[in-house]
């Protein structure tokens, strides 16, 4: 009798053991471990990872058979008018090669080709100088230093004219520094009607002006 007393106690644990094992809802202790694991992987999932390195190797390209480098425009000239008249017709210009051209018509568009050069590399040297604005447009505009310029602005100038096509084509010319000027090296002139009896360096009188560095 003892012995089936113990027997069932066993039984009872059994069963016990069992209920504990699995839920009303017939799920089981493993399914729940499972559980468990997909949620800390999907914890993990968040968490911020080392960042990806990118390996690039260089990328050439071969040069076509029939490519030639581009050389830069050579004008030969026996004269300045000659070099004047090889210079492209521009229909735009910068806004700095305006504030050039213009300073050239201005200025000197009644004196000759030389004349008109000499004032145009005045107004590239200074610009190049660092002592004045350093472009056409700062040093044309500058406080003082140019008469027909009133009120921060220039005057009407007359596009369709042969003096504006010239004054530009000698602008290149100052710009690029395909000529030489008997006055290279000038930062000022005046006309030679006035005497400012400034301490510089006189150059060279071109037509109606008088350079100084």
């Amino acid at each position: 009798m003892t012995h089936k007393l113990k027997r069932a106690a066993t039984i009872a644990t059994a069963v016990s053991t069992l209920t504990l094992l699995f839920g009303a809802d017939g799920s089981s202790a493993f399914a729940r471990d499972n559980e468990l694991a997909e949620a800390a992987l999907a914890v993990k999932a968040t968490e911020p990872t080392a960042p990806v390195a990118f390996v690039s190797n260089e990328v050439t390209q071969e040069i076509p058979a029939d490519y030639e480098e581009e050389e830069a425009e050579v004008f030969d000239a026996s004269s300045l008018g000659d070099l004047v008249a090889q210079q492209p017709h521009l229909t735009e210009l910068s806004r700095e090669m305006q504030c050039l051209a213009g300073a050239i018509y201005f200025e000197s568009r009644g004196e000759s080709l030389d004349g008109q050069l000499a004032v145009g590399r005045v107004i590239v040297g200074r610009a190049k100088s660092g002592r004045f604005p350093n472009s056409y447009c700062g040093v044309v505009y500058q406080r003082s230093q140019f008469s027909f310029v009133r009120g921060g602005r220039m005057p009407a100038i007359r596009y369709g004219s042969h003096a504006w096509k010239r004054a530009v084509a000698i602008a290149q010319i100052a710009h690029e520094g395909t000529w030489k000027s008997e006055v290279d090296g000038a930062l000022f002139f005046h006309a030679r009607y006035v005497n400012p009896r400034w301490r510089l360096t006189r150059l060279a009188q071109v037509g109606n002006h008088v350079f100084y560095k």
